[in-house]
């Protein structure tokens, strides 16, 4: 390999240099991605990242630099193909660069960096080496442009990555800096993330370690993904071949036909952190909803602007595409990690998107959860308090015992429905359960509390229902105890009602009237029977003056009670 010696110098203030450059990007994706960017607009077909320890290589074979273009394009900073070429290269592939400060993320990372490149006319490479801690030198000195100048490469550290290669570009990262390494599964999926573009055009290749980036690499992602809603006409591979699956799929048309892409979700919020990240606070970075631009990212989970505070968005991943923002107006972020938020078509954009897509999504999510038996959102108020708590409870016991295997069979699927048709039942059973448990046994801590005594027709129901449950026990063959040792446990809500609020002469209300009515209903709810809609509009209405009526009563129940009329009701009993 041979490296032909020229005298290179930056083009620019050294201190403009650092502020535009060295100090923006702190990203390591955003920096491998105007790397591949530049691949991209050089026309390559592949990209190649090699990562060796602390070092990471990225070559491609696009249309190379001679030492002019070294000059003219890489060294001279703001230099850019649209002002020169327009909007396309020669394969007509649209540019992703633009203020031509993107070069400048290379400095941002390593302690060196060496790049060579070379024409598919040229039998040498040229290049030269960015030595961070020789410019921090030269900045701090105050050193003219022209008196820094790049060290020649040295052949070593290329000689195996420049093998077979006839032109392109290599740029070796020598020693990265700390909090931009990253596991190589975790560049990986975010390669797969962050450059749809490549993704989608069949004649751009990324490899990293020589195994090549696909859609495959987010199928951890896609396994967990259940729901789907694709906005306006868009279509995309990994839609097609990894969410097919899915438990339900819906369709967004919004007023402006160039707003495309899609919005999913996932099973769990973990289910978002992409593998093997580490954020500021090391909890790990997730997949957001991110805004491509001619097919790059260039917004990073937009929802962050839009939010609606619900809990359906920490679910939500997806990829909204909205080509009019790369215009003649340059509306993008010196660091390339965003737009300027103030832009008034951006603003737009962001205030349409939440109205016709976001804000649906995050309602009917709720919807979507519960009936397929996951927990939704306790804040949407279509279910009320008691609603959901029944819901959530019978999601919980019907997805773990009665969920059949993942098989697409006949009887999966009547069985899912009928599971689907009990949970409507079970909303208005599973409380009424729970009220008649609750009044119940605070009835019977009352009385104890009270020390009321048991009358003689409460014994005789007790010993009543004793011997019925011998004799069942006795069928059944089961020799343990069933009931805890508490004679109350055998008397419902009317037998209790009696001892404590026994109907009186006048016909005022009381607990035991209530509880006359309330009992046909209660050993219907008891033997899991279907209420009507009437029958469950009366059971409500019944148990509200039971409700207040026990409340009543224990209210007092720190009072100590009066003998006499302790014994006046000993004597009612009797009576």
């Amino acid at each position: 390999m041979k490296i032909a010696k020229e005298d290179f110098v930056f083009n620019i203030s050294l201190t403009v240099l650092n502020d535009l450059g060295r100090t923006l990007y702190r990203n390591f994706i955003t920096i491998i991605g105007e790397v591949i960017s530049n691949s991209w607009d050089a026309d390559a077909s592949n990209v190649w990242i090699y990562i060796d320890g602390d070092n990471i290589i990225v070559k491609d074979d696009g249309e190379g630099m001679d030492a002019d273009d070294f000059k003219k394009k890489f060294l001279t900073i703001g230099y850019s193909k649209r002002k020169e070429g327009g909007n396309l290269s020669k394969k007509r592939r649209p540019f992703i660069g633009r203020k031509g400060i993107g070069k400048l993320a290379v400095l941002s990372c390593s302690e060196k960096i060496s790049i060579v490149s070379k024409t598919i006319e040229m039998d040498e490479y040229v290049g030269g080496v960015i030595d961070n801690s020789e410019l921090d030198e030269a900045i701090s000195d105050a050193m003219e442009p022209q008196e820094f100048h790049l060290e020649n490469p040295e052949a070593s550290i290329f000689s195996k990555y420049a093998k077979g290669h006839k032109k392109g570009t290599i740029i070796y990262f020598e020693n990265i800096k700390e909090g931009v390494r990253n596991r190589l599964e975790y560049i990986r999926q975010q390669i797969a993330l962050y450059f749809r573009f490549s993704l989608l055009d069949l004649n751009f290749h990324i490899y990293v370690n020589g195994k090549e980036v696909t859609l495959k690499d987010l199928e951890p992602l896609a396994e967990k993904t259940q729901f789907l809603w694709i906005i306006g006409n868009y279509s995309d591979p990994y839609i097609q071949k990894y969410l097919s699956n899915l438990k339900e799929t819906d369709h967004f048309s919004v007023d402006d036909s160039n707003i495309q892409g899609f919005i999913a979700s996932v099973e769990k919020p973990r289910d978002l952190k992409i593998r093997g990240s580490k954020d500021v606070e090391g909890e790990g970075e997730k997949v957001g909803i991110d805004l491509f631009v001619n097919g790059r990212m260039r917004e990073r989970n937009i929802l962050q602007h839009i939010s609606t505070d619900r809990m359906a968005e920490s679910y939500l991943y997806g990829q909204v595409c909205f080509n009019p923002l790369d215009d003649d107006k340059d509306r993008f972020t010196p660091s390339r990690e965003g737009i300027v938020a103030d832009d008034p078509k951006y603003k737009k954009f962001l205030s349409q998107l939440r109205k016709d897509v976001v804000l649906k999504i995050v309602d009917v999510w709720d919807k979507l959860r519960t009936r397929h038996r996951e927990t939704g959102d306790p804040e949407n108020p279509r279910l009320t308090d008691k609603e959901r708590g029944a819901v959530d409870l019978y999601n919980a016991i019907a997805k773990k015992d009665y969920t059949l295997d993942k098989s697409d069979s006949p009887c999966k699927k009547k069985v899912d429905n009928w599971v689907g048709e009990l949970m409507e039942e079970a909303k208005f059973s599973f409380p009424s359960y729970a009220e008649c448990f609750v009044s119940e046994n605070l009835i019977r801590k009352y009385i104890q509390e009270k020390k009321i005594p048991l009358s003689p027709d409460a014994e005789k129901e007790i010993k009543e229902f004793q011997t019925r449950e011998k004799r069942s026990k006795g069928a059944g063959n089961i020799s343990i105890d069933i009931r805890q040792e508490e004679k109350l446990s055998y008397l419902s809500m009317d037998g209790l009602a009696n001892l404590v609020d026994k109907n009186n002469q006048n016909k005022e209300a009381s607990l035991s009237r209530s509880a006359k009515e309330y009992k046909s209903f209660r050993d219907a709810l008891m033997h899991t029977a279907f209420l009507t809609d009437g029958a469950k509009q009366r059971l409500t209405d019944v148990y509200k003056n039971i409700v207040g009526r026990v409340k009543e009563l224990l209210c007092n129940v720190s009072q100590k009670e009066p003998k006499v009329l302790r014994r006046k009701k000993e004597q009612a009993f009797k009576d």
